[in-house]
């Protein structure tokens, strides 16, 4: 197999995180959310499936058809905490989780609780709808985490007999895509721990299969596999198809990955489809897909992302739309769809070491990432708008509950996103307080970074070696970031703006010290953006903030920023977990006098009325209310 290019990500144990932001997540995480999202993989019969399934019993299969996958990234989050925590509470119940996927596995190597207890005679018959290979990747990237973090080979055996069976059926037996991609990253993991160059293979092979047609003939018959619940048939029909005709894009089959132009579709499908061929790419080193990544990255994220790093702003389809589409109040922006663009970026950065893509990693992590899960760690919103009425809330849980279990393994892998190394660079890619532990042409190198980030800009990176090594460290400026101030040992080092601050010296023992401007920052969206037009979004560091009623004594659209609002930001201890608030001025409506009157001719008298902005990710945490991200404004020159 080839070597991935480009900088790669630590091992996780070679990360450890003390950070005073994320600890508190890290551990809710850990004690609260693992357990309460095991107790509803009890609850919604998902693990009932895996029993009877093991037991050779027929029937009463519970839940989504695809719910093997809520299973599957539990325990991969779990293992993500094995991998640095002593939990033995934790590690019986992910034994035991392992014990019970494995007996449910059939002989050929084919493992799906659905088809096991409902239709047995109809594998591999639906592969648009039915997600069998879509679950089998969540399996494969579990059973990688479990043996990275145990050292035990016994789910990964099963990942190893299912991904053989997958290798034998498909392109001989059976042929296409899946409709809901995830086969592809896990088989390139897969072949990582491995070895095994036929897993890369394979999932070039179902990248190929895209836009080949494979879908009509099984659309063109959809009411003939009515042995399904009845639903999935027209759900189905709804979303693949355009005004009766066969619409590929939903998930990403309208044309061959080369010749797709944009990013189309279900925007989950899509985040990990291209993180698939990301994956592929570093394996094969095909300059062609890669160059084809980057395009379709500049139609997203520069025409398709909300300011919060979200995506996929229709509820129909879950999926992209046009250009420049951005509604709030309507925003769809999935929570797996956020972390599945952290994936992609994530591999994006380790194939061509460019800072764009960390700097939409972080925007997407604290903003699109973090509204995903309520700060006590047992409530998420499935999409997140950027506008509410006070009727939009965080549930315990879904029918379809991708989103829960794919937070809790993000969060339990964060350690995997921070830093980043090659033959002679250290990356420091996200600003969280933790200890790397690296080596450089053979010499260790120790870097102890402490920060009150986001909170704060300043970081302070302790680099300690064993003896003195040459080597270059790389530190992200922000995108958002216009001033900034970089000293080693006192002496400053000059910077030349956003992207990476290279420092190329020979270490040994040496402090540098990185001061971020963070002035609140007034956003515009493009003037395509009809949505926005007229309107501002405020950002302080890598936040996005937002208004709420429950801090206003007015509706929030009678709130007017205009040339004369100043901001002052506030740490507020007892807020919302402790969070720097923005407060400000703004114009308002004079309320008084319009006795008798509907209607009076402009501009009418204003008031100036205080407003106070909080992190996006930390609405409706409190009573019921109003929220909006982009506030209406003025001229910031002339306040007209």
């Amino acid at each position: 197999m080839a070597d991935a290019s480009g900088p790669t990500a630590p091992a996780l144990p070679a990360v450890t995180i003390d950070d005073p932001f994320w600890n508190p997540r890290l551990e809710t995480n850990r004690e609260r959310t693992l357990e309460y999202q095991y107790d509803q993989l009890v609850e919604t019969g998902c693990l009932e499936n895996f029993r009877r399934a093991a037991a050779g019993e027929a029937g009463g299969f519970e839940g989504m058809w695809f719910a093997d996958s809520d299973l599957y990234k539990w325990i991969e989050a779990a293992s993500y905490v094995l991998a640095s925590e002593d939990d033995p509470d934790l590690a019986r119940r992910v034994e035991d989780c392992v014990g019970l996927v494995a007996d449910a596995q059939d002989d050929d190597g084919y493992l799906n609780t659905y088809f096991a207890l409902k239709d047995p005679d109809k594998r591999w018959t639906n592969l648009n709808t039915m997600h069998e290979l879509y679950c089998a990747g969540h399996l494969i990237e579990a059973a990688v985490a479990h043996h990275r973090a145990t050292g035990s080979r016994e789910f990964l055996a099963v990942a190893i007999r299912l991904a053989d069976h997958v290798d034998s059926t498909f392109g001989d037996e059976v042929e296409g895509p899946p409709g809901h991609e995830g086969i592809e990253l896990a088989l390139v993991s897969l072949a990582r721990v491995t070895g095994e160059q036929r897993y890369v293979d394979l999932a070039e092979y179902f990248v190929e299969q895209r836009g080949r047609g494979r879908f009509e003939e099984e659309f063109e018959t959809i009411e003939e596999i009515a042995g399904y619940e009845a639903g999935i048939a027209t759900d189905a029909r709804d979303v693949f198809y355009e005004d009766g005709a066969y619409d590929g894009s939903y998930a990403q089959a309208h044309a061959p990955f080369l010749d797709q132009v944009a990013v189309e579709g279900h925007a989950v499908r899509a985040t990990y489809f291209l993180a698939g061929v990301a994956d592929v790419v570093a394996e094969t080193g095909n300059e062609e897909y890669l160059a084809h990544l980057e395009a379709l990255w500049e139609n997203m994220a520069h025409k398709r992302t909300y300011v919060t790093g979200g995506i996929g702003s229709s509820r129909e389809g879950e999926r992209f739309t046009d250009d420049y589409d951005l509604p709030n109040d309507t925003a769809y922006a999935e929570t797996c769809a956020a972390i599945g663009s952290v994936f992609w970026n994530h591999r994006l950065f380790k194939l061509t070491g460019e800072a764009k893509y960390q700097d939409l990693i972080e925007r997407t992590l604290y903003n699109a990432v973090l509204a995903g899960i309520s700060l006590d760690g047992t409530e998420f919103f499935y999409d997140n708008r950027l506008e509410s009425a006070g009727d939009h809330h965080r549930e315990g849980w879904f029918e379809c509950a991708c989103c829960p279990p794919n937070l809790a393994r993000l969060f339990a892998s964060l350690e995997d996103y921070l830093y980043a190394t090659d033959d002679r660079t250290v990356y420091v890619n996200q600003f969280v307080g933790s200890e790397l532990e690296t080596d450089i042409g053979g010499r260790d190198v120790t870097v102890t970074q402490r920060t009150n980030y986001p909170w704060e800009g300043e970081v302070t990176l302790a680099v300690e070696t064993a003896e003195p090594t040459a080597f270059t460290l790389a530190v992200r400026v922000p995108g958002w970031c216009r001033e900034v101030e970089v000293a080693v040992d006192g002496e400053p080092v000059g910077v030349e703006g956003a992207g990476y601050a290279e420092i190329d010296r020979e270490w040994s023992g040496e402090t540098v010290e990185i001061v971020f401007g963070q002035p609140v920052r007034r956003l515009e969206a493009h003037p395509a953006v009809e949505a926005d037009a007229g309107r501002v979004a405020l950002a302080r560091g890598p936040l996005v903030y937002c208004l709420e009623g429950a801090d206003h004594d007015r509706p929030l659209s009678q709130y007017v920023l205009d040339g004369e609002t100043t901001f002052d930001p506030d740490y507020r201890p007892d807020l919302l977990g402790g969070v720097v608030a923005v407060e400000a001025d703004a114009s308002a409506p004079e309320m008084g006098g319009w006795e008798g009157e509907l209607y009076r001719e402009a501009p009418t008298e204003r008031v100036r009325k205080p407003i106070t902005a909080v992190p996006y990710y930390a609405w409706d945490e409190r009573e019921p209310g109003e929220m909006a991200v982009w506030l209406r404004t003025t001229s910031p020159r002339t306040g007209e």
